[in-house]
């Protein structure tokens, strides 16, 4: 139970935010535009995250199908930022596999001809600093 307790401490931490303030409202959700492809919707994640189910959201489509769009962060009325919080358990899933940053020439052969392009430029805003 303390690898869980560590786990959300540090989604927490990394994320900035704070899934207790979360009331469930489900605006986030609402505003999703990959709500559709999601097993586990946006207005969920703090729930999985309080409950301690970190390996359940990081092993659902969701932690992936997330397009870091963060629409849901400004729909948001109490700033739980569930986009950050999804981020942030990805970000655990490659700080354990010991992930390395991708090479530009290895992008092309991963990209599946359905993802929407939406990603690829909330990814490139993101991490080009």
């Amino acid at each position: 139970m303390a690898n869980v307790e560590k786990q959300v401490q540090l989604i927490k931490d990394i994320s900035g935010s704070d899934p207790y303030k979360c009331m469930r409202c489900g605006k986030c959700s609402a505003s999703c535009p990959s709500y559709n492809e999601m097993d586990i919707k946006p207005h969920q994640f703090a729930s999985y995250i309080i409950r301690g189910d970190i390996d359940e959201l990081v092993e659902s489509k969701a932690a992936w199908k997330c397009l870091s769009c963060f629409a849901c962060i400004e729909r948001c009325p109490r700033d739980v930022q569930p986009g950050k919080l999804v981020d942030a358990a990805r970000q655990i899933v490659e700080r354990q596999r010991e992930g390395d940053y991708l090479q530009p020439d290895e992008i092309p052969a991963l990209l599946d001809p359905e993802t929407p392009q939406q990603l690829l430029v909330s990814a490139f805003r993101r991490y080009r600093r």
